[in-house]
């Protein structure tokens, strides 16, 4: 699946939720819980981490670290999605002024 595939199949999925949202709540989340939801999973990711570095071990670790992954982004698609940001020219973008920064490094 390439990145474009990616947040059309991102998108896919948050039309969904705000389908489910609407039933259950009577309105679908606004973009700010959007986010409250990615800190959420941000934090899971974090104990995973932790996991993985031996701290909080469990069985299916390394499925709950992908899946989590998966989970932020997927946030963070659809957070860009919801501003229009054009995340793969912004991720181009930022890579070649890190790149800059690092050449320079001695």
């Amino acid at each position: 699946m390439d990145f474009q595939q990616m947040q059309e199949r991102a998108r896919q999925v948050r039309a969904r939720y705000a389908e489910v949202e609407a039933s259950t709540y009577g309105r679908s989340w606004t973009v700010e819980e959007v986010m409250l939801g990615f800190l959420g999973d941000v934090g899971d990711l974090a104990k995973l981490v932790q996991g993985k570095a031996g701290v909080r071990p469990r069985d299916d670790l390394d499925e709950a670290l992908a899946h989590e992954l998966a989970d932020c982004l997927w946030s963070v698609l659809t957070l860009a999605d919801a501003y229009d940001v054009d995340l793969a020219a912004a991720f181009t973008s930022t890579m070649d002024e890190l790149d800059e920064v690092l050449a320079e490094e001695p």
